[in-house]
Formats: C-alpha cells, sequence, structure tokens
C-alpha cells in the first residue's frame, strides 16, 4: 500500500512555532501546507558548502517545541537528498528526516516575516490561477 503523505515532526521554538500559525491563517491554509512551501523554497539552496552549513547552524539553537506536519511523500523524499548534499559537503550526518526538516524550516523561517508573507502569497496565486485554467 503506497501513502501521498508522510508525517513528521519538527523541532522548534515557540516563536517559529507561532510564526508558521500566522502565516497558516493569513493564507488560509494550515501549517503543513506553508511548511511544504517553506521547503519548497529552501531545499533548492543548499547546493553549495557555505549553504549546508547554514542548514547546519539552522538546527543549533535549542528548540524546545514539536509540531507535526503533513508532507506529500515526494516532498519529503526531497529531506534525504538535502541531507546527503549536507553530508557531502561538511561531512555531517544529518539523523533522521525530522532533523533535516527542523534545520530546512528553521532557515526558511528566519526570513523577514512580511517577505515570507509576500512569497507565499505569490505561491498560493500561482496555484490559484492554475487551477481555473485547468
Amino acid at each position: 500500500m503506497e501513502c501521498d503523505e508522510v508525517m513528521l515532526t519538527v523541532r522548534i521554538t515557540a516563536g517559529e512555532r507561532a510564526l508558521l500559525r500566522r502565516l497558516a491563517q493569513g493564507h488560509r491554509s494550515d501549517v503543513s501546507e506553508v511548511v511544504a512551501d517553506g521547503l519548497l523554497d529552501v531545499l533548492p539552496t543548499v547546493a553549495s558548502t557555505a549553504d549546508a552549513y547554514r542548514f547546519l547552524a539552522a538546527l543549533t539553537p535549542p528548540a524546545p517545541c514539536a509540531q507535526t506536519v503533513w508532507l506529500p511523500a515526494a516532498l519529503s523524499d526531497l529531506l534525504v537528498l538535502a541531507a546527503a548534499r549536507v553530508a557531502q559537503a561538511t561531512g555531517v550526518r544529518l539523523g533522521s528526516a525530522s532533523a533535516v526538516l527542523g534545520a530546512a524550516v528553521r532557515l526558511w523561517l528566519s526570513q523577514d516575516p512580511q517577505r515570507l508573507a509576500a512569497n507565499l502569497h505569490t505561491m498560493h496565486e500561482g496555484r490559484s490561477a492554475a487551477l481555473t485554467a485547468a
């Protein structure tokens, strides 16, 4: 039996969790969808060594809150590829998909919140246009 979505838990701070919720409410979506959009934005940036070290640095501060999200299976598969890129560039292996997810989400959320909201608006606008054209 094949599953279309994967459930993962991400470790983030209370402030990051609140920001995720605000972003989701502002775009009439759920936290899982916002996290998926964030991954699409940040995972391609883990191509260079400098980006890989920024990815690792996102895991350094403690993250006391757990947030469970549902991701499309194909997107969760990209977490494995991102972990391989980080390991290749830095020599540090991230132990789980949840750790990779945590780094990606925290790196994405470290941007200006207004910029994040604007980017989400653009992404959602593009989806709406594609759906109405189909």
